[in-house]
């Protein structure tokens, strides 16, 4: 019996990459206020999460293509617990 090789499509390099656009994490407040059911996993960097998911996908999971859009999540991230933090501490 033959084994299948998998080989990856080629990355298309006509296009130029996208910049990430999800730098900064929507208001999660109003995130919150927008869904019908009170969740806490709501997530306002899911913009930045899915750009970086569609960059793995365009670059056949080559990571070091998409450093950009992980930076931008990690950035995202933090700036939303600094503001979860920041709500906490003054009680809103």
């Amino acid at each position: 019996m033959a084994s299948t090789q998998y080989i990856p499509p080629e990355p298309n390099q006509e296009a130029p990459e996208p910049p990430p656009t999800g730098r900064r994490p929507r208001d999660y407040k109003k995130v919150f206020e927008g869904k019908d059911i009170v969740s806490r996993f709501v997530d306002p960097c899911a913009q930045a999460a899915k750009e970086s998911m569609a960059c793995l996908d365009r670059h056949s999971y080559d990571r070091d293509q998409c450093l950009d859009f992980f930076q931008v999540y990690r950035d995202c991230k933090a700036e939303w617990l600094k503001q979860r933090r920041s709500d906490r501490a003054n009680r809103r």
